[in-house]
């Protein structure tokens, strides 16, 4: 199947600029055979160019340039662009190195060994550094041994402020992240800025800057805490373990999962109120500019305790059960519940000058807005970040006054982590995470949705039969998110049966017979040694099942999109063949006992809802043993599978399995979470006599997403219940 791109790819960022004056720009499309020109009419905002000392160095022929999205070289939407647009600048009589303008960089002559381009000027890696770095007017790149003026490049795209990251320095360790932008078309849109060459001097043997002038755009990024299970380091994508899952309702900061898809932006916190600002933007073109202490105090504060959840929550799940999938492969904690603080994008958007028309337009005979009124349930919000991530949600959604949607610079009653969008992000209850755009800085009020990669080209679902090249423009953009459940931990036999299951926080507390069942040993159950004054026959080292009645404990969380409650989890302990439900723990009531109340804010049900099992396990048939010392492994273990489903107040429910959902980017990954429990025999050693002591049935391995990852066979499932798998 032909991949489509995205009809309206274009179209808003040419309205945008329809003030300003119009030149004529070549748009080409891909092919699988060539690619062709197509010309249209567009108009950008261009840097005037100005003259300088160091313009007299040419030959004085005239030179066109052409101006690139950025989005072709640098993050966004960027990683997927399948176009270039290539925006002629045309500078009469003006010689070629224009770039130059406005540059005190030091020039040096040719080098007697020296082979390329005598005709362009030498630079030193310093004077580049000191004078077009971030800051500077005229920013400057390096890419191998070339130098370039990205002046209007960066005026001529909205996500131009990326690349300044770069600015003063080489653009190659931003290539070497986003390997799409080492295509041959993007080096030729790059070369139409080239200025000049890296002086010899700063170069190695191989022509190219030494390693030390390329500095790693991670290295700023945050500590984190080492009890992460990481996905991915740079950019960082990690997951919380499940024994610290849930240990609070509301997901503390440290272990709130991380889902990154660059570096993280660098802010300065005792500045960020006077100098980080965000820009609003009208359809009209019209702009506002708020920084962040204004948005502080001119508008009301308001709270919102919420999920986010990435829509690969669970995609290991999707790859285990049902087929290859592309992504990070998240277990269950790609979700986690914090309490928001900001205010109101709709207070926001009101006094920005946003119109829109009244909602009960849509029910009338004419269903017309008025003249400069804007019709929410045609519009969009686009959200911009300044690592250049970009999403939109519609504009119903942002004006909802049920909805909740804010601009958030507090989490937890603490200031924004910096993993975690500091120093504003967008908060989006109910819906996906990814459109809960971190490092928050423009917002653009349209009549489509955001143009970038992550919106048009990701963050979708297919049918399973779609395969790896889906039509992306026929796909939804995924915004609410479907009910979902997750088993995150199992405990059974003696600490369920002595009452030390860890219910979350008030449970931890050592003492009175509770303890912090994360440290404590899944025991089964345990047969006592055969008593050698007995004149009967000794007890066999390991019985042929499991004893009748073990209790087991589990615990785990269930959500739904939307706003919509959880009213209901099923679990099963033999694979489904029968159900029984869960208690449901009511965080947010204000009957919830006072160590473990909480203030719940919104209008809907947001947060996740945390849920506890106790029940018997069914009897487990265990093969004799074939153990001839301590320790020792058996061949074959046999197993029960745990299951849990859950349904919201809609009466949506999971689906059963995941081949039915498939689809090969492996999102919104919701079918019955199923985990396996196999109980093993171990003989123990009576270490006080040096003989053979008692035997300990013990939970083995327990697998599934989020648990050990299965690598077993199955075996024919045994009579009297359980599921059998060969080792």
């Amino acid at each position: 199947m032909a991949t489509r791109y995205p009809s309206g790819l274009l179209s808003s960022s040419l309205r945008r600029a329809s003030k300003r004056p119009a030149i004529t720009c070549s748009v080409y499309s891909t092919s699988p055979c060539r690619a062709r020109p197509l010309h249209t009419t567009a108009v950008v905002r261009t840097s005037s160019p100005t003259t300088s000392k160091t313009s007299q160095i040419n030959n004085g022929s005239t030179r066109s340039a052409r101006a690139a999205p950025i989005s072709l070289l640098v993050g966004g939407g960027l990683l997927a662009s399948a176009i270039a647009i290539a925006q002629s600048y045309h500078y009469d009589d003006e010689p070629h190195n224009h770039h130059l303008s406005g540059s005190n960089a030091q020039i040096i002559h040719n080098n007697n060994n020296d082979n390329r381009d005598p005709s362009l000027p030498r630079f030193r890696l310093s004077s580049i550094r000191d004078e077009h770095g971030p800051t500077s007017r005229h920013p400057w790149v390096t890419y191998q041994d070339k130098v370039y003026n990205i002046t209007d490049w960066v005026a001529a795209h909205p996500g131009g402020d990326v690349i300044l990251r770069a600015a003063g320095g080489s653009i190659e360790p931003y290539w070497n992240i986003f390997s799409i932008h080492k295509a041959p078309h993007v080096r030729e849109i790059l070369d139409q800025y080239l200025v000049g060459y890296i002086d010899i001097l700063d170069l190695d043997e191989n022509g190219k800057p030494t390693l030390e002038t390329i500095e790693d755009p991670f290295q700023a990024d945050p500590v984190r805490d080492p009890r992460f299970i990481v996905h991915t380091d740079k950019p960082r994508n990690a997951e919380p373990p499940n024994e610290e899952l849930l240990r609070e309702f509301r997901t503390s900061n440290e272990m709130f999962y991380i889902r990154n898809h660059m570096w993280v932006p660098v802010v300065d916190e005792k500045t960020a109120d006077e100098e980080y600002a965000l820009t609003v933007e009208l359809p009209d073109g019209e702009t506002k500019r708020y920084t962040l202490g204004e948005l502080k105090v001119k508008f009301p504060t308001h709270k919102v305790t919420a999920v986010l959840q990435c829509s690969g929550n669970r995609r290991n799940d999707m790859t285990r059960h049902a087929g290859k999938t592309n992504g990070l492969q998240w277990g269950v904690g790609a979700i986690g519940n914090a309490e928001w603080e900001g205010v109101r994008l709709a207070d926001v958007l009101a006094d920005a000058g946003l119109v829109v028309s009244d909602p009960r337009v849509a029910t009338r005979k004419s269903s017309q807005a008025n003249d400069g009124e804007e019709d929410p349930r045609l519009m969009h919000v686009q959200f911009s970040g300044l690592e250049a991530y970009g999403a939109s949600i519609p504009l119903s959604k942002a004006l909802d006054p049920m909805g909740d949607v804010i601009l958030a610079y507090g989490m937890n009653g603490k200031t924004l982590p910096r993993d975690h969008g500091f120093p504003l992000r967008a908060i989006v209850p109910g819906n996906v995470a990814a459109r809960s755009v971190k490092w928050l800085s423009k917002i653009v009020i349209g009549d489509e949705e955001s143009t970038s990669q992550w919106q048009r080209r990701d963050y979708k679902s297919f049918g399973p039969n779609e395969g790896a090249n889906p039509d992306w423009d026929r796909a939804k953009a995924i915004q609410e998110m479907p009910v979902t459940s997750a088993i995150t931990g199992v405990w059974v036999g003696e600490c369920v049966r002595k009452g030390k299951a860890p219910y979350w926080a008030n449970n931890r507390q050592n003492g009175r017979g509770v303890v912090d069942v994360a440290a404590v040993e899944r025991v089964i159950g345990y047969t006592p040694p055969p008593d050698p004054t007995s004149t009967t026959t000794p007890c066999k080292p390991c019985p042929d099942q499991t004893p009748p009645a073990e209790p087991v404990a589990i615990q785990g969380y269930a959500y739904s999109g939307g706003g919509r409650a959880v009213a209901r989890v099923d679990v099963s302990l033999d694979g489904g063949k029968t159900w029984d439900q869960a208690e449901l723990v009511d965080d947010c009531s204000p009957n919830a006992p006072e160590s473990n109340k909480t203030n719940c804010y919104g209008n809907k049900n947001w947060s996740w809802t945390r849920w506890r099992y106790t029940g018997q396990l069914p009897v487990i048939p265990i093969p004799p043993s074939t153990l001839s010392s301590p320790g020792e492994q058996q061949d074959k273990k046999f197993c029960t599978t745990l299951v849990v489903k859950a349904t919201d107040e809609a009466y949506n429910s999971q689906p059963e399995t995941h081949k039915g959902i498939y689809n090969v980017r492996g999102n919104l990954a919701t079918a019955w979470h199923r985990v396996r429990i196999c109980p093993s025999c171990v003989v123990e050693e009576n270490q006080a006599h040096g003989k053979a002591g008692g035997v300990r049935w013990s939970t083995g391995e327990t697998y599934g997403c989020g648990f050990g990852k299965e690598t077993v066979a199955a075996a024919t499932p045994p009579a009297g219940g359980g599921d059998a798998r060969a080792k």
